[in-house]
Parts: structure tokens; sequence; C-alpha cells
């Protein structure tokens, strides 16, 4: 059995890095704390391009340096928009007690009983190393746009899945030769499996996305590490190849408001014939979101204050009103309400005044003409506003604030 330490979706960036380093750090310590013999970084260990002297990359480069100090280390290409092409390759060079292994190209990878990692000389061995502890089968991120250009655009995301369902199936021969060795066997990947959920509770179920469950059971091998979809969750398969375990570590830390469940990494221990994975928390920030159907109510906000502790979290107010009435949010006296949060975002949706035209008005000559006209177009009745403004032409100003004054019912009310 191997025990190995599941990080994804670290997200290192400007914006991110309090969290993602604070989480990292936090899952770093419990993972050598946990013995654990290799760890995997599923992919996004980025959010974007880094320059090599920002604080993010530098804080990223320590840490991976720290966690290979401890254990063999295998990092995988993730989404090319958040780790450009060859954004990874510096971590081969960190000189750790154990190496860091990059895996940007389809293949597998061998982790050997002295901590090194031996690398398939084509997609897979066609011979397995003497002694292996565990065979590891790596696929990076596909890049779509060059699938779309050899089929087309239209055939390419049936292509992508059709493709990779036949690579994984390919793998199944080492892993089953991996097993008759008493050596466990684990996938590695980045990207969608269908029917997944998202971080925000939201069902994936397009049809361009990489992987089914069938796909990657079909592929043999005791564990599959996923990354890309922020959200832990994991799928299982008990069969003639012993207990199979799909899952996702999801994302490091909380990036964004409205995520759902906890997040962590996994821990994993794996053998020739099962796998399994248990999530461990990192210290996450909380997220708080209030929202209002209309404008904010400053009572109801203090009551939902008061019924959960915003000490420290991350405050989202949401509520929508309509475009006469946007001046009427206190935002100043919403701050103050929320003044114990670490961060207070207002986000206000403002519905615009829709206004219907009715044509030829402006050239009709009387105004009760007009207002039959406006009527008619708004779908109102004509015969109220008629006999408001034949009373108006009527009855003198004086007569009609004597009337409001005494409080009287008239024909405006």
């Amino acid at each position: 059995m191997v025990r190995i330490a599941h990080f994804s979706d670290l997200h290192y960036g400007p914006k991110n890095l309090i969290e993602a380093d604070r989480c990292f750090g936090a899952a770093i310590d419990m993972a050598m704390a946990s013995g654990v013999q290799a760890a995997v970084l599923s992919g996004d260990s980025t959010d974007h391009a880094l320059d090599l002297h920002s604080p993010a990359a530098e804080r990223l480069v320590a840490q991976v340096r720290r966690l290979a100090d401890h254990c063999p280390v295998l990092l995988l290409q993730g989404t090319f928009s958040h780790e450009p092409p060859g954004t990874l390759s510096i971590f081969e060079s960190l000189g750790g007690r154990y190496p860091v292994h990059v895996a940007d190209q389809i293949g597998q990878v061998a982790l050997m009983p002295n901590g090194c990692w031996q690398v398939s000389s084509s997609w897979r061995f066609d011979v397995l190393p003497d002694g292996l502890m565990a065979l590891f089968s790596c696929v990076p991120t596909v890049n779509k746009a060059a699938v779309a250009a050899t089929v087309g655009a239209g055939a390419a995301a049936d292509a992508l899945g059709e493709h990779l369902a036949f690579l994984l199936a390919g793998f199944a021969e080492s892993h089953r030769r991996a097993q008759a060795l008493a050596v466990p066997s684990i996938g590695v990947s980045h990207g969608t499996v269908f029917g997944c959920m998202s971080e925000h509770g939201v069902p994936m179920a397009g049809f361009d996305h990489e992987f089914t469950t069938g796909a990657l059971f079909a592929a043999e091998a005791q564990a599959f590490m996923l990354g890309h979809i922020h959200r832990h969750q994991a799928w299982d398969c008990e069969g003639r190849h012993g207990q199979q375990r799909i899952a996702y570590a999801g994302s490091i830390g909380r990036f964004h408001y409205g995520e759902d469940g906890d997040k962590g990494w996994l821990l994993w221990e794996v053998d020739a014939a099962s796998a399994v994975c248990a999530l461990r928390p990192t210290p996450a920030r909380r997220t708080v979101d209030i929202v209002f159907e209309g404008k904010p109510d400053l009572d109801a906000l203090r009551d939902a204050v008061a019924q959960q502790d915003v000490a420290g979290a991350f405050v989202r107010v949401r509520w929508t009103v309509a475009d006469e009435d946007r001046h009427e949010v206190n935002r100043e006296a919403i701050q103050q309400a929320l003044g114990a949060a670490a961060e207070v975002k207002l986000e206000g949706r403002i519905v615009p005044v829709v206004r219907t035209r009715a044509a030829g008005i402006s050239q009709m000559s009387s105004l009760e003409q007009k207002v039959t006209a406006w009527a008619k177009a708004t779908d109102a009745k004509a015969e109220p506003l008629l006999d408001c403004l034949g009373e108006l032409y009527r009855a003198p100003p004086h007569t009609i604030a004597e009337r409001v004054l005494d409080g009287e019912d008239a024909f405006w009310v």
C-alpha cells in the first residue's frame, strides 16, 4: 500500500495569494504529519502566468520545495489559461531532497523505492521497471483547439471524448500487469467528468466534457486523481479489478462566494486491489451570502447578523431594485451592520425602467387623445384617467388642496 497526498487547484496569484498560501501550507503540514510517501498536484497550481519575481511565484516555489523535502512530488499540467505551457518547468530544478516530476505530456511514470521517478519513453511502459512502488498514468490538459483544428469545431467535442476514452482503455494493460505484481496503479488527470457537480451545485452535463466515469473506470486503475472542478466528490466501482475510486480533491481554498462544501486535500491509501481516500479540510475562509429580493432591509440584515457569526467571514450582500429606487439603498449602513466581517461585498442588481412608446402620440392635438393613446399602449384603463383629467380642468388648485388636507376621498386616490 502507498499513501499519497492529493492536492489540486491551488490557483496561486495576486488575488488568491493569502487564501491559497494559508491553505496549501496547512495542507502540507498535515500531509507530512500523516507520513505520505508521495504527493500529487493535479493541475491549476497557478491562477495565470506569473513572473518569477512575483510574491505568488515565490511562495508557491517555497511550498513545493518544502513538500519535495518530505516526499517525491508529481505536478500535472492544468488548464492552459491558468498554467501556460512551460509554467511548471521551473519546479523540476528545485533541488529538494526528493525529485519533482512535471507531467506536461501524456505518459506513465513509476515511483521507485529510492523516491525517484522513472518516466516512460513513450505514452506508456512497454516493460514495467523492476521494483516499482506505484505506477502513475498521467493525462494532462488536452489542447481542445488542436483537436478542433484537426477534426473541425463541430466534431471536436465528440472527438476529444472518444480519443481520451481510447487512450484510457490503452492504459488498462499496464495497470493489469502492475496489479499482477501487487503494485498500485493510479491515474492522474485534469478535466471535467460528465455529470459531476460544480462548486456552486450545478451539474456539469454539457457535450464538451473530457471524461465519463465509465471511461475512467475502463483504465482499470485503482485510483484516479482528478483536478479542475473545485468541489470534492468521488465515484466508486467494485469489479473484477478490485475496488476502484475516482475523486476530485477540489480546490485547496475557497476562492469564490457561494461555493458549497469543505475545502481541502485528499489522503489516499492505494494498493493493488483497492483505493480509499478521505478529505482533510484546510482552514479556508468562510463566506456568507445575504440576499434580498428587493431593497435591502436593515432590520432583516441585523437579524441575519445576530443569527449567524459573521466575525472574520467574507460576506456578500445582494439585492434587486428598480432603477428609480437605486439611490435609496444605504450602503454605508450595510457596511456598518457588517463591521465585524473580514470583507463585505455589495452587489446590487438594477432593473431598468422599460418605457412603452405610443406611436404618433407627439402628433396628437389634445391631452385627452394622448392619455387615451398611452392607456392603450400600456394596457391601462383610460376612463378613470380621463375623469381625473377632467376634474383637474374643472376644479381650481385651492379646492383640490383643501380636499387633500381634509382627507376626503378624491378622484386621485
